[in-house]
C-alpha cells in the first residue's frame, strides 16, 4: 500500500468531497475535527458514510480524522465504521486514548467481516512526542504523524523547520522502531502555496525514510507522489546491485567504486518494491 500523499478534505465541504476522487491522492482524510465548525459537525457526521463512498470511489484509502474529545469521537467512529473507512486519524493522540479507541472499535466491529480499522496517531503536544514509542506499540497502529501547528502552539513556538525537525525525527524513529509508517515533512502543511518548498521538503523527507505526507491543497499531490517515488537513477542502481548480487556468492562486492554488502542489497530490493 502506498501512502505518498494524504489529502485533508473538510467533512462538511460537499463540493470538495465531490471532487476529491479526481485529485490523485493515495489517501483522503475526511476531517471531522478542526476543519468543521461545531454547528456543522452533526450534518457532516450524518453524511460521512456517503462522503467516504464518494471521495474513495477512485480507490484512495479513506481515513476520518476524529474529534479530540472521546464523547464526540465515538459518534465519529460509528459513522466512519458505517461508511467503511480504512482508518482513523486520532487527533490529540495519547496512549490512553488509543487504548480506549481500540476497545470501542473492537466492540463496534464484532461480527463484522471487514478488516480492522487502522489508526494514525496525530501527535500534537510535547507530552505526546515524548510518549511516541508507547503509542507505536498499541493495537491497530499504522503510522505516526506530528500535528505541526498544534505542536508549535503548545510549545509557544512557530512551526518553522528548526522547531519541527527534532519532534518529527523523534516520531519518525519511534514509528520505524516498531515497523510503522511515518508521515510528514519538516515544515508546516498550512503554507500550501510554496510548491517549490513543498517539493524540496518532500525530497528531504524521502531521503530520511519518511513514507509520505499530508497536504491541505490538491496542488501538492503530484509533487508528493513524485517525491516519494524512487528516481530513475535510483532504480537503475538497485537493478544493477541485484543483477551483480545474483552472479556472485561473495558476501560483499564492488559496484561503481562502492562496496555492496547485505544491507545495501536489502535496500536495493526494498527500493524496487516501491515501484
Amino acid at each position: 500500500m502506498r501512502f505518498r500523499s494524504l489529502l485533508y478534505v473538510p467533512a462538511s465541504a460537499e463540493r470538495f468531497i465531490a471532487n476529491a476522487h479526481k485529485r490523485g491522492a493515495d489517501a483522503i482524510i475526511l476531517d471531522m475535527e478542526d476543519a468543521v465548525a461545531p454547528e456543522h459537525k452533526g450534518a457532516a457526521r450524518k453524511n460521512l458514510p456517503g462522503s467516504i463512498s464518494s471521495a474513495g470511489q477512485a480507490g484512495a484509502h479513506m481515513f476520518v480524522r476524529i474529534n479530540g474529545d472521546m464523547e464526540t469521537a465515538r459518534r465519529d467512529m460509528e459513522a466512519a465504521h458505517a461508511g467503511g473507512a480504512f482508518g482513523l486519524y486520532v487527533a490529540k493522540a495519547n496512549v490512553e486514548k488509543l487504548i480506549e479507541i481500540d476497545r470501542f472499535l473492537t466492540v463496534l466491529e464484532a461480527g463484522s467481516a471487514r478488516e480492522p480499522i487502522r489508526l494514525v496517531a496525530l501527535i500534537e503536544d510535547p507530552a505526546g512526542v515524548l510518549m511516541a514509542r508507547d503509542m507505536a506499540r498499541q493495537s491497530r497502529m499504522l503510522a505516526l504523524s506530528l500535528g505541526s501547528e498544534d505542536y508549535a502552539t503548545a510549545m509557544g513556538a512557530f512551526p518553522d523547520p528548526d522547531v519541527l525537525r527534532l519532534p518529527k525525527q523523534l516520531l519518525h524513529l519511534a514509528a520505524k522502531a516498531h515497523g510503522l509508517l511515518s508521515f510528514g515533512l519538516v515544515r508546516t502543511v498550512a503554507d500550501y502555496s510554496d510548491l517549490a518548498a513543498i517539493g524540496e521538503a518532500a525530497r528531504e523527507a524521502k531521503r530520511h525514510g519518511f513514507d509520505g505526507a499530508s497536504c491541505v491543497h490538491p496542488s501538492a499531490i503530484p509533487i508528493l507522489n513524485a517525491a516519494f517515488m524512487p528516481l530513475q537513477e535510483e532504480i537503475d542502481w538497485a537493478r544493477a546491485v541485484l543483477e551483480k548480487a545474483s552472479k556472485t556468492d561473495a558476501g560483499a562486492f564492488e559496484l561503481d567504486g562502492h562496496m555492496v554488502d547485505a544491507p545495501v542489497i536489502k535496500r536495493a530490493r526494498r527500493l524496487l518494491d516501491e515501484i
